[in-house]
């Protein structure tokens, strides 16, 4: 189906008239009826874990005895992830931030592989009253699995709901180097490295890791806008080393640090980015080190990829090589995040001009409207998606 927005060119899919053209920054005010929260989602019980697998990988045609592999994770934790309560956590603390400044926005919680799905939200948007929607997903940089697939899935929510020409749906643009975001991170780095120097661990033996997951490296070089040549990591691990450096900045230290990947899947053959985290850790006492802070950079809450892969097996290698370990927390629901989730909110309800959006480093603020060709999956092809210039 193609929408044209009147004068012959395709129209962005389901934006509202102020981001129908296509701008990268939106700079009229919108009156949004509500906002739609948008999770990644888990399971909830041990009969969920491999249903809920089954979604995350659809059109992967992966078996049910290796999402068995998987699985443990979660069964490890009585096969309930933590991100289901996250999401009810945050949904809580914006809504009494918005009501704390007088904002009448209720906020509909809703899942791409999970109960409640984005479909059921859109359809109790629908049965409100409400047509004009302001997208808002729990994931703040660009790539497929982190920005595109959300606005894929807002598409084909829509299509399966028979919404589609009903709902007018834009997205919150991506907020890796709000203020908000990033100040719950420097904080908890902040309070690591004081508690190691308490212990008496000089800076010269402690190592900052910054961990994301790991994606494709076809995925990350086409993450972002293709018009930019960002490196060999896409924007994708150009946003999180600029974010990286923003963080020691804003602390002024010194100590080393990098950044590392973790959970990657998929075959043997297929390049994912690196350096693994176990890897790195592995490799740092030969070097020297005696501690290791970890920051989840890449996360906004203490989910499954935190809990397993770093909290589990990333200290646990860390441990076997004589390291400490300290991990960070993730944002949550942090004073500063969620305000600076309102804050993105009210940018396009208030059309805010684009030189007066914070961002901490040089790739912000990020569009409101994604450019063509962002954020391609090439195993899958480009889909239907709101909020971004078609391909």
């Amino acid at each position: 189906m193609t929408i044209t927005n009147g004068v012959g060119a395709p129209a962005v899919l389901a934006a509202t008239p102020a981001a129908q053209q296509g701008p990268e920054h939106v700079e009229q005010p919108v009156a949004y009826d509500a906002i739609v929260l948008a999770g990644f989602g888990g399971p909830e019980g041990q009969d969920d874990v491999i249903p809920f697998l089954r979604n995350v990988t659809r059109g992967r045609g992966i078996p049910d005895e290796r999402l068995e592999e998987v699985a443990h994770h979660y069964r490890h934790f009585g096969g309930v992830s933590p991100i289901n309560q996250q999401n009810r956590d945050l949904k809580a603390a914006l809504e009494a931030e918005l009501a704390s400044r007088g904002i009448d926005l209720p906020v509909i919680w809703g899942n791409r592989n999970w109960q409640p799905y984005l479909a059921e939200a859109l359809e109790e948007a629908h049965a409100r009253g409400f047509r004009t929607l302001l997208g808002l997903a729990t994931s703040a940089y660009s790539s497929f699995s982190s920005c595109r697939q959300y606005r894929e899935d807002f598409a084909m929510a829509l299509e399966q709901t028979g919404l589609t020409g009903e709902l007018r749906i834009d997205k919150v643009r991506q907020f890796f180097d709000h203020p908000g975001f990033v100040t719950p991170f420097v904080e908890g780095l902040r309070e690591a490295l004081a508690g190691l120097a308490e212990r008496g661990i000089a800076e010269g033996g402690i190592r900052v890791l910054f961990a994301t997951h790991s994606i494709p490296t076809d995925d990350a070089l086409r993450s972002g806008d293709r018009r930019v040549d960002y490196g060999p990591g896409g924007a994708y691990a150009a946003q999180h080393l600029a974010v990286g450096e923003a963080v020691m900045r804003e602390l002024g230290s010194a100590v080393p640090w990098q950044l590392v990947y973790q959970s990657r899947s998929g075959p043997p053959t297929q390049p994912w980015l690196e350096p693994d985290v176990n890897d790195v850790i592995a490799g740092l006492a030969d070097e020297g080190v005696t501690a290791v802070v970890i920051v989840p950079l890449g996360f906004v809450s203490d989910h499954m990829e935190v809990l397993w892969d770093l909290d589990t097996e990333a200290v646990e290698t860390a441990e076997q090589h004589g390291l400490i370990a300290v991990r960070t927390p993730t944002p949550g629901t942090h004073p500063a995040y969620v305000a600076g989730l309102v804050d993105l909110v009210l940018e396009r309800v208030h059309g805010t001009a684009t030189a007066e959006r914070p961002a901490l480093t040089e790739y912000g603020p990020w569009f409101d409207v994604c450019r063509p060709g962002c954020c391609e999956n090439v195993r899958a092809g480009f889909k239907p998606a709101i909020a971004g210039v078609a391909p």
